[in-house]
């Protein structure tokens, strides 16, 4: 495996850092200079994705024919390489990177010309109908039901850590259809409008949300909803099918470049603040974890090339996405982990600067957001699957356990 990027991938990489340059302004830095998430403000999210979207850039995994730039994998490795490095606004994933995939392999013709382009476009802003109270990565246990009520259907129940919901126009929910002896077959998937008559979005307070705007998932209910029978997605009870190849496309993140910017950003710390009398980068034992997590991210960044060499030869991303969402998650908690340790007493009084916020942080710059970062990352190994159900799944699909 050639692990050298050619001339024409480094001018691409030279390309992708001058649009960030000239596109990545002021407010949207000290935006995500305060966001222990991800996600900033709407208006933000937008105005960078439309000016990606006129660079043709804002659907890297999408195919020509819908809109998207043909990027070699490898061109899409650099691109996300270069965002997650430069600290960029994220593409928020749900419409352009999770339902798209979908819609373009199991929607109509109708649904395609309907939906795709305003994706494209970020003229429409969508959330993740999946979890739900007592059906978490037991996903297939989901009670939400859909029933036929001839031109519609007619949904009751709720959704449960729904992200961003509050700014939601259009949700996409995994419903049951059928009971049936297999409960994975009578599962269908439904795009719901969020202004459709009863629906209420309840918001869920986290521990790592301090100040006032910083919240970030909800609970969605439903009572009596209509929803007409073309926004059906793929066959009526086979949505297990459309859930599963989505899933995929949400495990299968790029994560070397966001993990070595905050690994940056530790060693930053870690030069600056003292322990018995000298750096904390000079104690033995912290220097030790430094240096392990450092190797860590490596290896990292060399199994996200070595599935990319794959995907480039034509391979299916499949059971190497529950890989790189397993290593990569663990690796966001532990420099996390780190980062907090190496603050010390800033992270227990910690507060998460949001926008208009006046009060003065408390402890160096370095030390602001810290503590959040920290307590939001405790829940990306259960996310999209936790980490216990992903080694299930590498268990059978590759060691053929």
């Amino acid at each position: 495996m050639d692990l050298n990027f050619t001339a024409d991938e480094l001018k691409f990489r030279d390309d992708v850092r001058a649009f960030i340059a000239e596109k990545f302004d002021a407010e949207m830095r000290a935006a995500m200079a305060r966001t222990r998430t991800g996600y900033i403000a709407k208006h933000l999210h937008i105005r960078w994705q439309k000016a990606l979207n006129e660079r043709g850039w804002v659907a890297p995994n999408w195919p020509m024919e819908h809109g998207g730039p043909g990027w070699t994998p490898t061109q899409r490795y650099i691109y996300e390489q270069e965002m997650s490095s430069a600290g960029a606004p994220i593409v928020v994933p749900f419409g352009p990177r999770m339902l798209a995939p979908v819609i373009m392999k199991f929607g109509t013709e109708a649904q395609k010309k309907k939906y795709l382009p305003d994706i494209l476009a970020a003229n429409v802003w969508w959330c993740q109908g999946y979890s739900e109270p007592g059906s978490g990565s037991d996903l297939a246990s989901l009670q939400m039901k859909a029933e036929d009520k001839g031109d519609h259907f007619l949904c009751n129940g709720s959704k449960i850590w729904t992200s961003e919901a509050q700014y939601a126009d259009m949700i996409f929910c995994l419903v049951r259809t059928a009971q049936t002896k297999k409960p994975q077959e009578g599962i269908s998937f439904l795009l719901i409008d969020m202004k459709s008559p009863g629906i209420t979005v309840t918001p869920i307070v986290t521990i790592d949300e301090s100040s006032p705007g910083m919240q970030e998932v909800n609970q969605v209910f439903f009572d009596d909803v209509k929803v007409p029978k073309e926004n059906l997605v793929g066959e009526l009870n086979q949505g297990w099918t459309c859930a599963k190849y989505l899933l995929e496309f949400e495990r299968g993140n790029a994560y070397s470049g966001h993990l070595k910017r905050h690994l940056s950003h530790l060693k930053k710390i870690a030069r600056t603040e003292w322990k018995g009398g000298q750096p904390l980068a000079a104690d033995p034992d912290f220097a030790a974890k430094l240096a392990d997590a450092e190797m860590s991210i490596m290896a990292m960044e060399m199994l996200e090339l070595r599935v990319l060499g794959g995907t480039k030869s034509g391979q299916n991303l499949g059971a190497a996405s529950s890989m790189l969402k397993t290593r990569g998650t663990e690796l966001q908690q532990l420099v996390s982990e780190l980062s907090a340790e190496a603050i010390g007493y800033y992270a227990a009084p910690y507060t998460a600067l949001v926008e208009g916020q006046n009060e003065p942080g408390i402890g160096p710059d370095y030390a602001d957001g810290v503590a959040a970062r920290y307590l939001n990352m405790r829940k990306v190994t259960i996310y999209a699957g936790s980490n216990e159900i992903q080694r299930n799944i590498m268990s059978k699909l590759i060691l053929g356990l």
